[in-house]
C-alpha cells in the first residue's frame, strides 16, 4: 500500500512514534510519506491507499495543524483505511477519568475537522523535560506527582509502550489491505 503519515508535535514525542509507525509499515512492505501537518497545509495531498494521522494531547486538544490538515483532507481520509494515533499522558494510565477525557478530546477533534478515524490507539507519551521551559516544567512535575509518577526534572521519561504500538500499527495494516 501507499500510506502517507501525516503528525505533528509539540516535543518531539509524536514525531518519534510516527517515525516508529513509519518504520514498521515500510519494513512489511509499504511504501510510506511520512509530512509533518503543516508541511502538507501549503500543498496538494500525495496519492496514497490508506492514511495514518499522529498527533498529540496538550491542554485538552490536538496541534492546531494537526486539526487544519484532519480538515482540509477529511473527503480524502474517510475514503480509505486509516488509523489515528493519540498521544498523551493519559494513556500510560487507567485512570476512568482520564480515559473519559481523552474520549471527549477525539470527539470534538471528530466533530471540528470531520475526520472519521477508521481506528484509533490512544499511545502513552512522555515527559521532555530537556525541552520544557521553567513554567512547563513545573507544571509536568505537579502533574506527575498528582498521579503518582516519580520523574527526575533533568531527565526525559517515556512512557510509550513500543512493542503496543508496533503490534496496533501492524494490526491496521493488515486489516487496511485487506481492504485496498
Amino acid at each position: 500500500m501507499r500510506i502517507l503519515l501525516v503528525y505533528a508535535t509539540t516535543e518531539g514525542q509524536t514525531r518519534k512514534v510516527a517515525r516508529a509507525a513509519a518504520d514498521r509499515l515500510a519494513s512489511d512492505g509499504h511504501s510510506v510519506e511520512m509530512i509533518a501537518a503543516a508541511d502538507v497545509l501549503t500543498g496538494d495531498l500525495p496519492d496514497f491507499d490508506a492514511a495514518v494521522v499522529a498527533g498529540s494531547v496538550h491542554l485538552g486538544r490536538f496541534q492546531k495543524d494537526l486539526e487544519a490538515f484532519a480538515r482540509k483532507a477529511a473527503p480524502e481520509l474517510n475514503c480509505c483505511p486509516t488509523l489515528f494515533l493519540s498521544i498523551s499522558l493519559s494513556a500510560a494510565g487507567d485512570d476512568p477519568d482520564d480515559w473519559t477525557g481523552l474520549q471527549d478530546i477525539l470527539d470534538r477533534f471528530v466533530a471540528d475537522t470531520v475526520f472519521q478515524p477508521g481506528r484509533v490507539s490512544h499511545v502513552a507519551g512522555a515527559f521532555r523535560f530537556t525541552e520544557y521551559d521553567f513554567f512547563r516544567s513545573w507544571a509536568m512535575r505537579w502533574i506527575a506527582a498528582q498521579k503518582g509518577v516519580k520523574v527526575d526534572p533533568h531527565t526525559d521519561l517515556e512512557l510509550t509502550d513500543w512493542g503496543a504500538l508496533d503490534t496496533a500499527v501492524a494490526e491496521w495494516a493488515s486489516a487496511a489491505a485487506a481492504k485496498v
